[in-house]
């Protein structure tokens, strides 16, 4: 035996080398409804396309309605924006004329014994009340007589009839200044002058 033949019976004795291959393993068919599904889709071919720029055209729509939305402000019916109430004519701010006069009496009495303060603290409660009875959501707890005063809905007549009157009580509450005579006197008559304009 020459000496390539005789090598090649040495090699082919080695059990750690592998001389015969198989095959690849055999795919399990596909199931049938994807066989199905895929001749569904080829036969449906150029309808599908039609879908695809239909659905495209929707998805460009939409972004632009986005767009305008924001722009211009547009909403779906039923839901446009609510618009803000108008300012109140001085007239709305104003307590009836019987309930203003019954104000005034009630501040004089306290007035008449000498009880100044507390008659000018009366007359800016009820004015306080005046105002939450007309729009309750305008008047919060956390809110001082000035930021009250100060609120950009309250007609200039009545914000300043009001400041005024929170002066003179802040004076008093917080600096210990005593409210006398004349300082009810002035919160009397520019809540006279408001509540009850042209002696009504």
């Amino acid at each position: 035996m020459d000496p390539v033949a005789r090598a090649h019976a040495q090699l082919l004795r080695q059990t750690d080398l592998q001389f015969a291959f198989t095959g690849p393993p055999k795919l399990a068919p596909p199931p049938g409804w994807l066989l199905a599904f895929l001749r569904w889709l080829k036969h449906m071919g150029p309808e599908l396309k039609w879908v695809f720029w239909a659905g495209l055209a929707f998805l460009a729509c939409l972004i632009l309605y986005l767009v305008l939305r924001e722009v211009i402000g547009l909403r779906w019916p039923g839901r446009r924006r609510k618009a803000k109430p108008a300012a109140a004519a001085p007239d709305d701010w104003r307590p009836s004329a019987a309930r203003a006069r019954t104000l005034l009496e009630d501040a004089d009495r306290l007035a008449a014994e000498g009880r100044f303060a507390e008659a000018v603290h009366l007359i800016l409660f009820r004015s306080i009340e005046d105002i939450d009875r007309r729009w309750p959501r305008l008047v919060q707890p956390a809110l001082t007589s000035r930021d009250i005063a100060q609120h950009p809905t309250l007609p200039e007549a009545a914000r300043t009839t009001f400041a005024g009157i929170a002066r003179v009580v802040e004076r008093s509450f917080f600096g210990g200044q005593a409210i006398g005579a004349p300082e009810f006197e002035a919160c009397r008559r520019d809540y006279q002058a408001f509540a009850l304009p042209a002696g009504a």
